[in-house]
């Protein structure tokens, strides 16, 4: 399976009229997760995320692809 680069987050039963929404959506559902944390909470947040979503995908060819993306411009 390919890593997916292009918009692709939508919620089973629910019409989206603009590609960015659900996206949109996502990002407000993460940062209402941090809200009130300290920073060690935070980072302790992001790190059992992306290990939970990373079981998820389970595909360590498509995981090895996204590292490269991820870090590619930092």
């Amino acid at each position: 399976m390919p890593l997916q680069l292009q918009p692709n987050l939508r919620e089973a039963g629910q019409r989206y009229f603009r590609d960015f929404t659900p996206g949109d959506d996502f990002y407000e559902a993460l940062i209402e997760a941090h809200r009130d944390l300290s920073d060690e909470q935070s980072e302790m947040l992001n790190a059992r995320l992306i290990l939970i979503l990373a079981n998820h995908i389970g595909d360590i060819g498509v995981l090895r692809e996204a590292l490269v993306q991820a870090r590619e411009g930092v």
